[in-house]
């Protein structure tokens, strides 16, 4: 079985795609553009899920992003320090333009992560989705 398969949530959280139907979008703009980097659709355009179910919904997305990238940032100068052997200068200056370039990235992932524990995914639902709209 894959990881990024289709039906696997890693599919949809990598590929920033509606966790319940993993053809929409989930924001309007590329993976790394900047911009409108923090702006996400509100529905889902193929399976019309909401996004924003309540008020502070993506409030834990922050913890997310918190933990995996202070875990991020504790590997990448482990590596590029003791294994690569640069000084740690060298070692924070490339950190800091990882993270100043991945930053949008990170958010989104965190958000897709976050929405992904609550959602399942329904390869029917966009046929669903159509029903409900023709009838």
């Amino acid at each position: 079985m894959p990881l990024f398969k289709k039906s696997s949530k890693a599919y949809s959280i990598f590929y920033l795609k509606c966790p319940r139907c993993h053809e929409g979008e989930t924001f309007g703009t590329g993976s790394w553009s900047f911009v409108r980097p923090f702006d996400m659709e509100k529905r889902c355009s193929k399976c019309n899920l909401n996004y924003f179910p309540e008020p502070g919904y993506y409030y834990g997305a922050m913890f997310i992003s918190y933990i995996w990238t202070g875990w991020f940032c504790l590997l990448f100068i482990a590596i590029f320090n003791w294994l690569l052997g640069l000084s740690q200068a060298v070692s924070f200056g490339l950190l800091g333009l990882f993270l100043v370039l991945n930053f949008v990235y990170i958010f989104r992932i965190s958000r897709l992560m976050w929405i992904n524990i609550n959602v399942k995914y329904n390869p029917h639902a966009i046929k669903n989705h159509e029903t409900e709209k023709a009838g």
